[in-house]
């Protein structure tokens, strides 16, 4: 079986994994490292022997074979921040108890490498291709995916492409994505000094916290009302007042309700003993709009659709200081919903509030048919790796996939049984996983290759 010959690249191939892993590619923050990425990728491409080519400042491109049709593998090597509470270090590759450990080893760096010695491996290999392949690869698809922007912006759309960036078996729908912040022209409270919480819109804040010019008797009643929530609190006299530390769960925030959003539960505890005026309009409109609601109900918006279930709502940052006030929202909305509409309900309870919206990022849905020649392909390739049927689904995420012009579809890295922590500390996968991922991209893109 050709697919098995992939996994004599496995020690190799974790070497590079490592070595990648270590570079801290968040998009944004560190812009050094994630041109590095990609400096890396293109570096071991050329030393396989592949043509590779820097697009852009945030993409590049390696490429097997000419003529025929132009088949895609799209990955992206930027990273969300390493977050709190790994048991690891969150910048090598740590193998334990038969998981690989690392941030990025499962969204996405792990899989980019994949794509990048399934090329190498059919090379070597000396198959004859009708197709061309080419892999791309992006630093900033955390961040709004527009690195793929400027990438097509040059480069012709492939012919058929996939991204594994999500689940097997095929994901055939995604949902929209709307990414909102929303502000006050000046910071009035009068309590409430300052309030931090998040750093990637697109995940659960898992630690906030929050300055407060209170007295003890404040304190008393606050630590009496933390007591009877569901949140984590630590409260710490300083010489700016008090401080209220909120202890949470990271998750994706396409999957919020997997999470617990430390920032959600302090705006909880704090409207429950204080006034507006005390806490400022911002606080009080994501206390009345949010809560510690994952589902929209309180903006309006809940509602679900049979293709791709129900609209989230993530709160996934706060920033509040001086007079800046201001928080960041990430919607994800299923595929039959109109997101024009999403958008004129979440403003109209903003501005009742006399808020401020600003559109962040706005990716409609996508939904390519399931009988379509690319989703057969894949559901063949898995099935052939597996002997199991591919299912077919949805997701609230978003990948390259929206950016292809309904020519692709996300399938694979991971596995639904296996508890990665996408966005989260420990963000591991299982070994035996990744070497079955391998193997299934590896037939996924001999079938692309040799397709007529």
């Amino acid at each position: 079986m050709l697919y098995e010959k992939i996994l004599e690249y496995r020690e190799e191939l974790f070497d590079d994994l490592n070595r990648l892993l270590s570079i801290e590619s968040v998009d944004g923050a560190r812009d050094g490292d994630c041109a590095a990425a990609l400096d890396f990728i293109l570096k071991r491409a050329e030393d396989f022997g592949l043509t590779a080519e820097r697009v852009t400042a945030k993409s590049a491109h390696v490429d097997l074979g000419k003529g025929g049709r132009l088949c895609g593998v799209l990955s992206h090597l930027d990273v969300v921040p390493a977050g709190n509470n790994w048991t690891v270090n969150p910048y090598a590759l740590t193998e334990r108890d038969g998981r690989l450990y690392g941030r990025g080893v499962a969204d996405d760096k792990g899989a980019a490498l994949v794509n990048l010695y399934c090329l190498r491996a059919l090379k070597e290999m000396g198959i004859e291709g009708r197709n061309t392949l080419r892999a791309i690869y992006g630093t900033a698809e955390e961040t709004g995916m527009s690195d793929m922007d400027g990438y097509f912006a040059q480069k012709r759309l492939p012919d058929l492409a996939f991204t594994p960036d999500s689940e097997y078996g095929v994901c055939y729908a995604e949902k929209g994505i709307l990414q909102l912040e929303v502000s006050t022209p000046t910071n009035e409270a009068k309590v409430l000094s300052q309030f931090h919480a998040g750093k990637a819109i697109n995940a659960v804040p898992d630690l906030a916290y929050v300055m407060l010019d209170s007295s003890g008797y404040d304190k008393q009643l606050l630590m009496r009302l933390a007591d009877a929530s569901e949140g984590n609190f630590e409260f710490n006299y300083t010489i700016d007042g008090l401080m209220i530390i909120s202890r949470g769960k990271a998750a994706h925030a396409c999957e919020p309700q997997k999470g617990f959003n430390a920032a959600a539960a302090l705006i909880d505890l704090i409207t429950h003993a204080y006034d507006v005026y005390e806490i400022g309009a911002l606080s009080s409109f994501i206390d009345y709009a949010i809560n510690c609601e994952t589902n929209g109900r309180s903006l309006g918006l809940k509602m679900s659709d049979a293709v791709s279930g129900a609209l989230t709502v993530n709160l996934g940052n706060v920033h509040i200081e001086g007079t800046e006030a201001r928080a960041q929202f990430d919607i994800r909305y299923p595929v039959t919903v109109n997101g024009d509409y999403v958008l004129r309900q979440f403003r109209s309870v903003a501005e009742n509030n006399h808020l401020t919206v600003r559109v962040l990022h706005h990716d409609r849905p996508l939904y390519v048919e399931k009988d379509s020649e690319l989703v057969r392909l894949l559901a063949d390739a898995y099935r052939t790796v597996t002997g199991e049927d591919a299912p077919l689904y949805t997701t609230g995420g978003g990948t390259y996939a929206r950016k292809l012009g309904g020519k692709g579809v996300a399938f694979g890295p991971n596995f639904r049984d296996d508890d990665i922590r996408m966005h989260n500390a420990d963000e591991s996968v299982d070994k035996e996983n990744f070497l079955r991922h391998m193997q299934i991209c590896f037939e996924a893109l001999y079938r692309l290759y040799t397709l007529e």
